[in-house]
């Protein structure tokens, strides 16, 4: 069974209280109920953690390699300016995807560019909490490493 981590940045952990209209009326809590269902569902393992602080996010990313086999993540704000988080997942070399529960280029121009997707497999943006699941589904999805 495939390990993922999945990294939530800063603010995700007021979801159902910051932007409703951005972000819909779903808690944090109910996030990760629904990703730890999905998670069932596909067949993967799933470990969730959130902070608000950059380094803490490297840290995250750094000791999830040899323990897991793919990270989902969504740097949130980060995404648009941390090098550190980059260079962590560019780092470990683990498989990664960014997700974003707004579709961030239907927004302000600053949240267009990602300094962080580089290093990832790919960036799923605009589909809420599916978000995750697509990116659990194409972690799960990849051949095994020998």
């Amino acid at each position: 069974m495939k390990k993922i981590l999945v990294i939530n940045g800063p603010n995700i952990n007021l979801l159902g209280i910051r932007e409703k209209n951005v972000y819909g009326a779903q808690d944090y809590d109910a996030l990760c109920a629904f990703i730890a269902k999905e998670a069932e569902a596909i067949g993967v393992s799933v470990d969730i953690c959130q902070s608000n602080y950059e380094g803490e996010i490297v840290t995250f990313v750094q000791d999830a390699y040899g323990k897991y086999d793919g990270i989902v993540i969504n740097p949130a704000a980060y995404t648009h300016y941390s090098v550190a988080i980059l260079d962590a997942l560019k780092g470990v070399a683990l498989p990664a995807v960014e997700v974003h529960l707004s579709n961030v280029h239907a927004r302000e121009e600053f949240r267009h560019k990602s300094v962080t997707a580089p290093a990832c497999l790919g960036q799923i943006c605009g589909l809420g909490f599916m978000g995750y699941s697509l990116a659990m589904r194409a972690l799960a999805a990849l051949p095994d490493e020998k």
